[in-house]
């Protein structure tokens, strides 16, 4: 964004403190009512004479003899643009940051599953952390060209998914700003179960012209804050069960050992844990109980560990029936409470 150089830092304050209160009150804005902004901290006569810089350079004007100023279109066109620069900032430093910690918190999960394995003796399986809550935190949509724009969706736990939408026109920044207040101000801290028809009606009715957008995005909404299909689960120790004789028939093994290689029976077992009213308390399954049907020979025993804001994920240990329970419980209890903990301690530690 380029920035007249004649806009000096105490300018760029006093624009947007002129901004701010227009469009809060609609009433022309003095020198007197910006000297009570404790932020700005300047006398009035100071505050008079960048008030008259600004006018010079087109970005407020004055209405009629002895009024205070109000935003020209020029001053609209840089605050909204300094506005769009500083979400979008913000966004980036939230995705960095939680790149970050999502490349740090998976490979403490590879490593717990490896440690797990090598504990017990058992198979084991741990799931990175899904949004339970799925709530949305906060919705950017920015133009990516003529006809495409890009939502950014932050749900609970700051979990970030981005959606590119057809949208067949070119939109304002000013008229994406509105949008964005509107999606933000209407949504923040619901569920996708809440935006209901009604809600949906009013949403696109305040967005005049731009109502296939809202629905658009809200359909993008949807699609993103279900849980992922592609559930990321990290396994290790699945040959252990070949150190045990009734689960090492080559019927028995083989299906144990493709359902640790496909994973996607893995993903039931930790849908079924998630979804257990108990789900933060150890579970055990014996033979049939088991989710997964090819470990009715087995004894499952899962744990849910949590990251804070609804991020719930499954550890799981796969053995034979005569598997030492009680060690496997305290185990798994240790590494949940390890698990547990990683949210809550410092960032610097």
């Amino acid at each position: 964004m380029a920035v007249d150089t004649e806009l000096t830092d105490r300018k760029l304050v006093i624009l947007k403190a002129i901004i701010r209160n227009y469009l809060e009150t609609g009433e022309p804005v003095g020198s007197r009512t910006l000297s009570k902004y404790t932020e700005l901290n300047l006398s009035s006569a100071t505050i008079r004479n960048e008030m008259a810089d600004l006018e010079d350079l087109g970005y407020i004007f004055q209405p009629h003899t002895s009024a205070g100023r109000i935003p020209s279109d020029r001053g609209y066109r840089l605050y909204v643009d300094m506005l769009m620069e500083e979400k979008e900032q913000e966004i980036t430093e939230l995705r960095n940051t939680m790149l970050e910690k999502t490349d740090k918190v998976d490979k403490v999960l590879q490593q717990a599953a490896r440690v797990l394995a090598a504990n017990t003796n058992y198979a084991t399986m741990v799931s990175a952390p899904v949004n339970s809550r799925n709530t949305l935190k906060f919705i950017q949509l920015s133009q990516v060209d003529e006809e495409q724009i890009v939502a950014v969706i932050v749900m609970g736990g700051n979990v970030i998914k981005n959606k590119i939408i057809d949208v067949g026109e070119t939109l304002s920044n000013e008229n994406l700003l509105k949008l964005n207040m509107l999606l933000n101000t209407t949504l923040n801290g619901m569920s996708i179960e809440e935006i209901n028809l009604g809600l949906i009606a009013r949403l696109k009715e305040q967005a005049g012209i731009h109502s296939k957008v809202i629905s658009d995005v809200l359909d993008a909404v949807a699609e993103i804050i279900h849980v992922d299909d592609d559930m990321e689960i990290y396994t290790s120790g699945a040959t252990n069960i070949f150190k045990y004789p009734e689960l090492s028939d080559k019927q028995s093994a083989q299906e144990i050992i493709s359902a640790f290689e496909e994973k996607q029976q893995l993903a039931d077992l930790v849908t079924e844990t998630l979804a257990s009213e108990d789900n933060h308390g150890i579970q055990v399954y014996i033979g049939d109980e088991a989710p997964v049907k090819t470990m009715k020979d087995c004894s499952v025993v899962t744990a849910t560990y949590e990251l804070g804001e609804g991020m719930k994920g499954t550890i799981g240990i796969i053995g034979p029936k005569r598997m030492d329970y009680e060690h496997v419980m305290k185990t798994l209890k240790t590494l949940q409470n390890e698990l547990d903990a990683i949210y809550y301690k410092d960032p610097k530690e």
